[in-house]
């Protein structure tokens, strides 16, 4: 049931237009008190098509719209609401249970206050029907990573809300005969939806046409029933790298109804992490409710809440399109009462937006200003020496910036060409004397992120070069790969590999020179092209683990605990959350391969450090940041090392993997103390890779990348860490390994820098690294205290909702 809502007409109070009949929905008190903070209007006219409020960031997006779910549940407590799933909503449940857990605590009351909710009763969430959006199929509903079990967990009984009244898809429930389930129906997981129009050539295939007939049924009675309650009353979803709402990906019908369907490599990218690997969801279908189940109900709240600069393509073009199927969101502007709830940086493609914030700014950053230039320069594809005044014609974004600095666009294309310059400049300084501590959330962001520049910095003897990964990383190993792992090492156990090793203490843990041998052995196998030699160090590095972790050096003993382990990986279901013991291993074999990388450029174990923050579990929320579990512990490496130099996975909004934004906030607290203590003001490094990268306005460093470089980072890659070769956790943009990945961001990067200078300046510069430059890492450096005002906004307001 949804309340009837007041409409107000286009291009008055929010200067809104491009809803159906001219009308959208004025603000609810929640709204407004959003978007006035915001400084915006509701919607710009006429670009915009959808109403849009603005927050800084991702957690804070969390409050914003637990807090208008709350507000909706109050004046529709029997509604129909149907809310997402995955990582995305992670602050939007911790905000609602942090509102619903505390409501007559005085602190907030006052916060209920400000939007217009003091004195009313806490919501009850029981009279109202859930609506499930989507599922993969087939899936067990009670693994982990099945959203029949999140919706179950998270919203029925996180939220209190009634069970009965669910609508739910539960797959094992759904057309399977008498005596079956769906593994017997789909013994190895695949689903043949050609199976609807060609004749099964055996039983099994004839079982399978006949559910997947049930299938399509149980959708069309789904999208039934649903219509006989009126619709949806409150829809909260996130937007995919496609677009795709739900699963409606690119390409599907605006009209389209509940139903059994394939997606496209996009979404199943996005998917492998939930299911275990690319390789499961592939080709894996799914039933999800459509884009015209989502705007049957022309009173429905529909939400779609998005973070980061990583979407803001997506983001502007869903916004400003006119319904189109390249566009699922593009549907909402049908909705009197849809909105887009983003934050800043998700914003920064929308014009009209940006454009205000350079009219109301009183000084425009040099950042900013340079960006306008480029961009105008990058779109007129002219070198940045032969624009002209005129050439700022027809851009209004550049037009006030250039107003706003008192230049013409030739002088200020003159200005940003001197910058570009002095940016590969201070890429190519030869650094000495420097202490320098890498660190990065995950195994492989330090090298994608900026290897070429640490294979410069390795050669300078006086500087001391130290790696750290803050997390375990457990969670991007597959099953097959550690079992392949532990297979070899049974094989080569069997064969007395390591009987000397076992009688001479290779395995006792305080040896450090037999765990130094076992990575510059497996890169003697890779210089040999010797793949018995890679396996048989890795092996024993396992053999090593093993031992440590069970505390046990007998050799018949670890072969009991081989046979448990891999019993566990052969019968457990992708994606489960491990067990404990699972979860060390394959960290300890992540860590491995971490030193193999640096062992590649000739740094030692020694100076590669595992951090194993507490705060990484491997649940889809993972835990906040605690100063004793896990700033404690760093400060003491940065007391222990005294780096005057310290590299970050600089991602200050909170977009990426939430894994990034964590570590960040860990080591900006961590940081802030060792200065304190030490009296050592580090210069910070903020690097960026596949996840988030950075406009040529924003790095201040360009460096050089030439074709040797890069065949020596997709080597080394490729041959070092081997549970990411086969690319089981890829990119939504690119379906293979990282490496190549990052080699086309990197060829981009120098693209941009080749229009703006021209190939000439490339081509004829008397240094020969810039000649041989194919490609470039851009890098921000800067000092504790910039990257400290960047930081400690996002730590503040997360913690408030831990």
């Amino acid at each position: 049931m949804s309340s009837k809502v007041k409409t107000a007409p286009a291009n008055k109070a929010s200067g809104a237009s491009g809803v159906k009949k001219g009308t959208h929905a004025l603000p609810s008190a929640v709204e407004q008190w959003y978007y006035e903070q915001s400084g915006r209007k509701l919607q710009y006219s006429p670009d915009e098509k959808v109403p849009v409020i603005e927050v800084s960031n991702f957690p804070a997006l969390g409050r914003l719209t637990a807090l208008r779910f709350i507000e909706w549940v109050l004046e529709n407590p029997e509604g129909v609401v149907s809310l997402p799933t995955g990582k995305t909503p992670e602050y939007f449940i911790r905000w609602s249970q942090h509102f619903l857990s505390g409501w007559k605590k005085k602190e907030i009351q006052a916060q209920l206050d400000q939007v217009g909710l003091a004195g009313k009763s806490a919501p009850s969430f029981a009279g109202l029907t859930f609506v499930q959006i989507d599922e993969f199929y087939p899936i067990d509903p009670q693994q982990q990573n099945s959203f029949y079990y999140y919706v179950n967990k998270h919203y029925l009984r996180g939220f209190g809300m009634d069970p009965n009244k669910a609508m739910l898809i539960n797959p094992a429930k759904i057309g399977i005969p008498k005596g079956k389930t769906l593994e017997t129906v789909f013994p190895d997981g695949k689903v043949d939806l050609g199976l609807r129009h060609r004749l099964p050539t055996s039983e099994l295939e004839r079982l399978q046409a006949g559910v997947i007939m049930e299938v399509d049924q149980f959708c069309s009675d789904y999208e039934e029933k649903i219509r006989a309650r009126g619709g949806i009353g409150f829809f909260l979803g996130g937007i995919g790298p496609d677009g795709h709402i739900g699963f409606n990906f690119r390409g599907s019908d605006l009209q389209s109804p509940t139903r059994l369907t394939y997606t496209n490599y996009e979404t199943e990218a996005a998917a492998a992490g939930d299911l275990g690997g690319i390789e499961v969801s592939r080709n894996k279908p799914v039933i999800t409710i459509g884009l015209g189940t989502i705007s049957h109900n022309p009173d429905g709240v529909a939400i779609i809440f998005a973070a980061g600069e990583a979407k803001s393509r997506i983001v502007a073009d869903s916004v400003t399109s006119d319904m189109h199927v390249r566009h699922p969101a593009s549907v909402l502007s049908t909705m009197k009462n849809a909105r887009f709830y983003l934050t800043k940086g998700s914003t920064v493609k929308l014009r009209n937006r940006v454009l205000e914030d350079i009219l109301q700014t009183e000084t425009l950053s040099e950042s900013e200003f340079e960006k306008r230039v480029i961009d105008r320069a990058l779109a007129l594809d002219k070198r940045l020496d032969q624009i002209r005044d005129t050439d700022a014609k027809g851009d209004e974004l550049l037009g006030a910036a250039l107003k706003k600095a008192g230049k013409g666009y030739k002088e200020a294309a003159q200005w940003v060409r001197e910058r570009l310059v002095k940016k590969i400049e201070a890429g190519t300084e030869s650094l000495s004397d420097q202490s320098i501590l890498h660190t990065g959330p995950h195994h492989d962001d330090i090298m994608l992120g900026y290897m070429p520049y640490v294979m410069h910095l390795v050669r300078n003897s006086t500087n001391k070069n130290y790696f750290t990964v803050l997390t375990s990383g457990f969670t991007a190993v597959t099953n097959g790969f550690l079992a392949g792992v532990f297979e070899d090492l049974e094989n080569f156990i069997e064969e007395g590999a390591y009987d000397v090793d076992i009688s001479t203490g290779v395995f006792h843990p305080e040896n450090p020179s037999a765990r130094a041998e076992e990575v510059f052995r497996y890169l003697d196998g890779v210089a040999a092209q010797d793949d018995r030699e890679m396996k048989i160090s890795q092996a024993r590095r396992m053999l090593y683990n093993l031992m440590l972790v069970y505390e046990d050096e007998d050799i018949d003993n670890i072969k009991l605990r081989l046979k448990e382990n891999l019993h566990y990986l052969r019968t457990v279901y992708p994606g489960k959350k491990d067990i404990k013991i699972i979860q060390t291993l394959k960290g300890m074999q992540r860590e491995y391969e971490e030193e193999l990388i640096w062992g590649y450029v000739g740094i030692g174990p020694s100076d590669v450090f595992h951090g194993r923050l507490g705060f990484y579990t491997g649940d889809i929320f993972t835990k906040a940041p605690t100063q004793d579990r896990d700033v404690a512990p760093v400060l003491q490496m940065l007391e222990d090392l005294k780096p005057n130099v310290v590299s970050l996975a600089f991602d200050p909004e909170g977009t990426g993997p939430d894994t990034h934004y964590k570590v960040l906030q860990v080591l900006h607290e961590a940081l802030l103390q060792y200065r304190d203590r030490t009296g050592i003001d580090p210069e910070v490094w903020g690097y960026r890779n596949v996840w988030h990268r950075y406009h040529p306005s924003d790095a201040n460093v360009y460096i050089p990348v030439s074709l040797n470089t890069i065949a020596v980072m997709a080597h080394s890659f490729m041959n070092c860490f081997g549970s990411q070769k086969n690319a089981s956790f890829p990119s939504f943009e690119y379906d293979g390994p990282f490496c190549y990945q990052t080699q086309k961001v990197w060829v981009e990067q120098f693209r941009y820098l080749r229009t703006l200078l021209g190939h000439e300046w490339f081509e004829q510069n008397p240094s020969p690294r810039i000649r041989a430059a194919r490609a470039f890492v851009y890098l921000r450096k800067m000092p504790l205290s910039e990257f400290s005002g960047a930081a400690r906004a996002l730590a503040e307001i997360t913690e408030a909702a831990m």
